[in-house]
């Protein structure tokens, strides 16, 4: 103890310019200085248990009502801050929001997960987290990096991956249950889009992925996606993404994928790092966003690394993690109050965010390191000589005596005993729906792109006119019959060489139906037979242009019927390989292992095929002269597979 009170006295005179939270309240420009009127008073679980879903358009105006902060605590510290010196920027006059929602308590109590290590579950990411997310509420979970952000979140959205383990309690609604499928919406920290619809479209497709009933029922829930996540002027403007399609920029993206579970209308929203590659002004358009979306009543929990001041005073509760560790929770500027009693003040003109940070942040002790060995004469580095570890450990014992700890524990415990209605699972598509919405999407993303089968197309007819050219002129003698079947050999072995081009698309699309599948908006078998429904008008497509120039160019029989026999088996050909190539990228996931995989396969089918040609040429193309060797060599190509 007299170590931890030496380092918080050596703090407190390298930060003398620093003083307590409650005189050093900004001016009314900063947004964490909420003005009243600004916002209407969020739905809360103590306050205002309006559990139905209520489909009537919310009007919000200036002058209405202030927000107000549900009473958590009776904490001396929380006792100083009052809702009405908390403004948040003003919307404009008569904005409209999206529809109320009743939102969900989630509560947290005693939870620790483990992750599997190479003999037992023993590496502890998150260890005893205690806390609280009030419907109309924003709760952010802060700590640097690998301190059990993420884990913590996984966790209270069900989402933990198998190698990880989890103890203790979480209360949906005061009962010890996970939210269901529909009644919750997880968004990763890196999603794929479509860059090739609009936003409309995109949104569109999904609802129709996740919800059930009639196609013309879900237009509604998708423009209220919309205007929540204010994306009205981008709604018909491609997402983009790509060098020769620009798009919407990272925050527009961003809000965008956040829009994509807000079709279900969610009771929770879980987002993992909303600011992640944002700059200054998109991160602030983010989060007044995401606080005009909490104002219908959503319940949203997410992820934050770092934030400026403005940011800051938008969040409502705050949980702060250090190696799993929890440091501190409860409100936003309460947290600052706790760091003044701990002995590590704010300094003025510091983001608290910033601050935070960089008193548990063990990263910082390289920097101390680094400072002692070389000194700079233009800068003072007095204020870095500060011990990361003395002051997580000081932090996490002046909370866990505080009076803001107690608070959070009888307000668990009052969660937990009032027992609310039960969220219920809205339902899901079809898999016959899934399977015609992904075949309809991914016709339309092929037709647009010319990467998935333009190109191809370009490079079959280029082939088909080099190998036709390099066999034509052979005559009607018997042995110009051998020589036009190794030209069709020729011709189908390259063209099934040729469906390795398709790898980047199909590693893209794998990666969307990663994402919709974390979410269980799509599954595997659905998937596959949807990539492979829309493949089959192109195949056809590529398959008679390519055939009609090889076959008159090599000089096969003139007949109509033959013509599309030979096409037919061209396309089942090509059909064939799209099936290998989209198994082996499933499986692969990785364009070099699949690029590798597939030419290894391709290479030993040529090598077979031709010694089954070998073989059985004396007993099969004899009998075939009439069809020119073409029926001859399905029959080798077909024994292959």
């Amino acid at each position: 103890m007299e170590e931890i009170q030496s380092h918080s006295d050596h703090y407190r005179s390298s930060s003398s310019s620093a003083s307590s939270p409650a005189s050093r309240l900004p001016s009314s420009n900063f947004f964490y200085l909420r003005k009243p009127g600004t916002f209407r008073k969020p739905i809360s679980y103590e306050d205002s248990p309006d559990w139905e879903d209520n489909d009537v358009e919310v009007r919000m105006e200036e002058g209405g009502d202030s927000i107000h902060v549900a009473p958590t605590t009776d904490s001396p510290s929380l006792s100083k801050i009052t809702s009405a010196s908390l403004p948040s920027p003003p919307l404009p006059t008569g904005a409209v929001v999206a529809r109320k929602i009743a939102g969900a308590s989630v509560v947290w109590k005693d939870l620790t997960v483990t992750i599997k290590g190479k003999r037992k579950y023993s590496d502890k990411v998150i260890k005893s987290s205690n806390g609280y997310a009030l419907p109309g509420t924003m709760t952010v979970i802060m700590g640097p990096a690998k301190s059990g952000k993420s884990t913590l979140l996984r966790a209270l959205s069900g989402k933990l991956p198998d190698s990880a383990r989890m103890y203790g309690e979480v209360f949906i609604n005061g009962s010890r249950s996970h939210l269901p499928y529909g009644s919750y919406g997880y968004v990763e920290r890196e999603t794929t889009l479509i860059g090739s619809l609009t936003v409309r479209e995109f949104l569109y497709y999904s609802a129709l992925l996740q919800l059930p009933g009639f196609f013309f029922q879900k237009k509604s829930v998708v423009e209220d996606a919309i205007l929540a996540m204010s994306l009205g002027d981008y709604a018909n403007k491609l997402i983009g993404g790509h060098c020769y399609m620009k798009g919407l920029s990272s925050g527009e993206r961003r809000r965008v994928s956040i829009a994509r579970e807000l079709v279900m209308r969610p009771h929770a929203l879980f987002i993992d790092e909303p600011l992640y590659h944002l700059d200054s002004v998109s991160a602030l358009l983010m989060m007044v966003t995401l606080k005009k979306l909490a104002s219908t009543g959503c319940t949203l929990i997410f992820t934050i690394y770092q934030s400026s001041t403005e940011v800051f005073g938008l969040f409502d509760r705050i949980c702060l993690l250090s190696n799993g560790n929890t440091l501190f929770f409860g409100e936003t500027l309460a947290c600052l109050q706790h760091f003044s009693n701990a002995g590590f003040p704010c300094p003025i003109m510091q983001s608290p965010s910033d601050h935070f940070l960089r008193a548990i942040n063990t990263d910082f002790d390289r920097i101390i390191a680094m400072c002692k060995n070389w000194q700079d004469d233009h800068a003072d580095l007095s204020s870095v000589n500060m011990d990361t570890a003395v002051a997580i450990r000081t932090l996490e014992t002046t909370y866990k005596s505080s009076a803001d700890a107690a608070a959070v524990e009888t307000m668990i415990v009052k969660l937990a005993e009032k027992e609310g209605p039960t969220i219920k699972s809205r339902g899901k598509a079809s898999n016959a729906t899934r399977i015609a919405v992904l075949t309809w999407r991914s016709l339309l993303i092929m037709s647009r792109e010319w990467k998935y089968y333009w190109l191809r197309l370009v490079l079959y007819m280029l082939l088909s006119v080099c190998i036709g050219s390099a066999f034509s002129g052979l005559g009607h003698s018997l042995s110009s019959v051998v020589t036009r079947v190794a030209a069709v050999f020729v011709f189908i072995s390259f063209s099934a060489l040729l469906s390795i081009a398709a790898v980047p698309a199909q590693l893209k699309e794998i990666k969307i139906f990663a994402c919709e599948e974390s979410n269980h908006h799509s599954g595997t078998l659905v998937f596959l037979l949807g990539q492979l429904l829309s493949s089959i008008p192109f195949l056809f497509l590529i398959s008679i242009s390519s055939s009609l120039v090889f076959y008159f160019l090599v000089g096969l029989r003139d007949e109509f019927s033959l013509l599309m026999y030979f096409v037919l088996n061209f396309f089942t050909c090509l059909l064939l390989n799209e099936v290998i190539v989209l198994i082996v990228t499933c499986i692969g996931q990785n364009i070099f292992w699949s690029i590798l995989t597939l030419i290894c396969i391709h290479v030993s089918s040529a090598f077979f095929s031709w010694r089954h040609h070998l073989l059985r040429k004396l007993f099969v193309f004899r009998v075939d002269i009439s069809c020119t060797g073409v029926t001859g060599y399905v029959d080798a190509f077909c024994w292959l597979f």
